[in-house]
């Protein structure tokens, strides 16, 4: 039995924690989920960077979302410590009797500090006295592609006696009425109605990228057995002009919103889609809240740590014993063999195959 398990009746207001970058925020949206459900009296709030909110705001157990803007650096020195000193004068104006952090990073130590609740719990290892002393709980990080960030996230709440039902677990994402209706319209713009598939070939890092040629001969074919085909892509340049390349290569146009969607409408779209197929990035995570079958690429990342969670899916990887890497293509070149070597012929095969699976 856990000696130290929390007395979650005593639990009036919580903090969850989590500084990193839009997937790791949407991955940590079940332990909201499962916080309220075993404490439906705690009011549950958030903090997250500012350019990330869209992950978590809307969602069903959230009270309060607060946010540290990166851009408050460009204030001055005065007003990025008027941003700070405001933003902790919120924090302890909600007395937290739980701070949950969920990452290494240091501000979370410091608010453990300040806050002062009762409890506060932040992942184990080597990361300084400081940060150690600074919480009443810590729990072990399983590294190395054996243990899937959900669970990851999960063991916060298990290391203080909470222990979440496999059907809590579940990823939770609120696109709202008003991006559906604006994708709706964007949709009919482009002449789209009905069944279609979301293909978002790129990633904002391009190592994680399919080649070019591979993509588009896949759109080709899935257009040759009736499918229609809505692209989608992030504004960044580098991933716009990976999408010039594959739809130059194009006999005929597709449907394309590249560019053109916040994150609550890139999340209407694939909540629309048929299936969504694409690299692991963002929105293959985002195909998972929203409970779209996909079929996801995997390069040098570890599938079994950010793989589709929850979600009818289809992951393609190649076995090479290098594989997972985590680095920055092979040899630093930006291009990834592993993921280049995953054939149009699997992807098709691995679409049909789930499509069956799910009766579209």
């Amino acid at each position: 039995m856990l000696k130290d398990a929390i007395d979650l009746s005593a639990v009036r207001r919580v903090l969850v924690i989590k500084l990193r970058h839009h997937g790791d925020v949407l991955l940590s949206s079940p332990v909201l989920s499962v916080l309220k459900t075993h404490a439906p009296h705690a009011e549950i709030d958030a903090l997250v960077y500012h350019d990330t909110r869209d992950m978590l705001s809307g969602h069903p157990a959230l009270s309060q979302l607060f946010t540290i803007d990166r851009q408050w650096k460009k204030l001055g020195l005065r007003g990025q410590l008027a941003a700070e000193w405001q933003l902790l004068a919120g924090l302890k104006a909600r007395h937290y009797d739980l701070v949950i952090q969920l990452t290494e990073h240091k501000r979370g130590a410091w608010l453990s500090r300040l806050l002062r609740p009762r409890w506060a719990v932040a992942p184990g290892g080597n990361f300084g006295k400081f940060f150690a002393n600074s919480f009443s709980h810590r729990y072990p990080v399983i590294s190395g592609n054996r243990r899937h960030t959900v669970e990851i996230h999960l063991d916060a709440l298990r290391r203080l006696g909470i222990y979440p039902a496999a059907d809590e677990r579940r990823l939770r994402l609120v696109a709202g009425e008003a991006a559906q209706q604006s994708v709706r319209q964007k949709l009919a713009a482009q002449g789209v109605s009905g069944r279609y598939l979301v293909i978002h070939p790129t990633s904002r890092w391009l190592f994680k990228t399919w080649p070019a040629a591979r993509m588009a001969t896949l759109i080709e074919q899935l257009r040759a057995q009736g499918e229609t085909v809505v692209l989608s892509a992030a504004p960044d340049p580098a991933e716009l002009a990976l999408l010039a390349d594959i739809t130059g290569r194009l006999s005929q146009p597709v449907a394309s919103l590249a560019g053109q969607l916040s994150l609550k409408e890139l999340a209407a779209l694939i909540d629309g889609a048929q299936a969504f197929i694409g690299m692991d990035s963002v929105p293959m995570h985002i195909a998972a809240a929203m409970q779209t079958p996909c079929v996801a690429l995997f390069g040098p990342s570890g599938d079994i740590e950010w793989g589709p969670w929850q979600v009818p899916h289809r992951l393609l990887r190649t076995e090479l014993p290098c594989r997972p890497c985590g680095k920055d293509g092979c040899g630093g070149g930006k291009r990834s063999e592993c993921l280049e070597l995953i054939t149009e012929t699997q992807v098709l095969a691995a679409f049909n195959s789930l499509m069956a699976e799910v009766g579209a």
